[in-house]
Parts: structure tokens; sequence; C-alpha cells
């Protein structure tokens, strides 16, 4: 299912953007070899092995391009998909489905590259009550297809930009002389302008994990790049008082045990910044 932050009009836009970006005045190949009136089928094949995301995308591409073209699909979104298998098939003008090929393969190799991931974050901890979130650590511009492909893959997504959550980092609390003043400036900011936004504090270390919970006034503490034995000290000591994250070099190889101490959420930016993408091909047929 396609997150709520995700309307149809984002995704017209981008796929406008994106289809310019490629055509501008036309694909004067296509123009220059193929008939106006001419149609193919064509077949997304899988040449890796892993989840499938994008596919919805890329009908949405595909349509936009030619809203007659059919469209048959094998492997829905968040699919396991192995080498050779064809995610869908598709007829349609061939010109469209030529002008589509290239906005459908880099979305769906991208998106299917960390859905992949993610869902091998989900299944490390899939038996602890545990949630893997991502972070803001996109490529700009898509970060909606990114993070679509995480929720995709099985993880959850956390902030969708600077706008719906308060997160108060190590520059914040710096910059304002210490956690206390940085909670209280961020209550009544909150206050002032009438918002209903949950507060993250970021701590560093047990002393300012303890100066938290005397200061109050958050929704979440974030332990940032805590060692496992400080973090379950920490975990035990908010003693589910707030919310507790552990944040910062989180991989997919350390991320059981991270999970193990007890907190709610693990944020990972490996999920959209070290993602692979999975190979496949989009290939005329007929």
């Amino acid at each position: 299912m396609r997150p709520a932050q995700i309307t149809d009009q984002h995704i017209h836009d981008f796929i406008t953007a994106g289809l310019f970006e490629d055509i501008r005045e036309g694909d004067h190949t296509s123009l220059a070899t193929i008939p106006a009136d001419h149609r193919s089928r064509a077949a997304l094949k899988i040449k890796d092995y892993g989840v499938v995301a994008g596919v919805e995308l890329a009908e949405r591409i595909i349509r936009h391009l030619d809203p007659s073209a059919e469209m048959i699909v094998h492997k829905s979104d968040g699919s396991d998909v192995f080498y050779g298998e064809k995610a869908f098939e598709v007829t349609g003008n061939t010109r469209a489905l030529l002008q589509a090929e290239r906005l459908v393969l880099n979305t769906m190799q991208r998106m299917s590259g960390i859905a992949t991931l993610a869902s091998r974050f989900a299944f490390e901890v899939g038996d602890l009550p545990v949630k893997v979130l991502d972070t803001r650590k996109t490529t700009p511009l898509i970060r909606f297809l990114e993070k679509w492909a995480v929720s995709i893959g099985g993880c959850e997504n956390y902030r969708w930009g600077l706008y719906d959550r308060i997160m108060i980092k190590d520059n914040h609390v710096d910059a304002c002389g210490g956690i206390r003043p940085a909670v209280e400036r961020a209550q009544a900011y909150l206050k002032e302008k009438n918002l209903d936004l949950p507060v993250t504090l970021e701590v560093r270390n047990l002393v300012e994990v303890h100066e938290a919970l005397e200061t109050g006034g958050i929704n979440r503490l974030m332990f940032d790049n805590f060692e496992i034995p400080i973090l379950a000290e920490a975990v035990a000591t908010v003693d589910r008082r707030f919310e507790t994250e552990a944040s910062g070099g989180i991989t997919l190889f350390n991320v059981r045990k991270y999970a193990l101490t007890g907190v709610d959420f693990v944020s990972a930016g490996a999920l959209t910044h070290s993602a692979q993408p999975l190979d496949m091909s989009l290939k005329v047929t007929g």
C-alpha cells in the first residue's frame, strides 16, 4: 500500500518532470524509426533476486504516455522475485513504451534495491518488538520514492521532512546552551504556533539521558552512536517513560544486537543511502 503522504498529484508531477528531463522536444530516434500507430508487447524482466518495488509507479508512467496500454502484473509491489521472472507484461503504443522505458527502469531498479534491503532489515528483527525506521538521508527530490520503497520492503517511514516533527539534535542543544533550554524553547514554540508535533531529543551519553529525564517535555529519546552495553543501560534507565530510539552506524549486520537492547525504534540511514539497485530490463517481445 502506498504511504498516505504520497498523493496522486505528487506522482503526476514527478512523472511529468521525469519525462520532460528525458524527452524534451521529442524522442527523435523513435519518431524517426517507429510508425505513429505501431503497437508492441514488452516485458519487465528481473535479472537479480530480491523484492520488487515500483510496479504501481511503472503502470502510472506507461499510462501517462499511452492511456490505452494494457498491463498484466505478475509480481506486485512487495513480491519476492528471482532471476528470469517477469514482473509485468504490457501492450501499448511502441513509441510510448520506448519513451517510458528509462524512467520505469531507473525508478524500479532504485526502489527495488531499497525494498530488498528493507526486507532484510525487517527479517533480522522480525521476532522482536522493535520498528526499523528510515531517515532523511535520501536522494533530493525523490525522497517519496525511496520512502515508498522502504515501506514496501517492510520497514517504516520516519520523518518526511523538517516540518512533521521536532527533533532536537546535538547542534540544537549546543546552540541553545543545553538540553533544558532547547526543550523549553521547543515547547514554547509549539504552544505559540498552536502545533501538535511529537518531540524527539537526541542524547550523546548517560549524563544527557539523566538530564533529559529531569527536563521532560519530549516524546522520544534518540540515543546517538551509543555502544551496545551503554545503550542497554540507557534503555533500562528510561524505563519506558519515553519512547526510545537507537541511531548511528546501524547496519544489516548489527541491527539485531541493537534491537535486543529493548529500544522501541532503530533508525538506519543505510536503508536508503546504501541500497544497491536491483538489475532488470524492459524488452519488446513482439
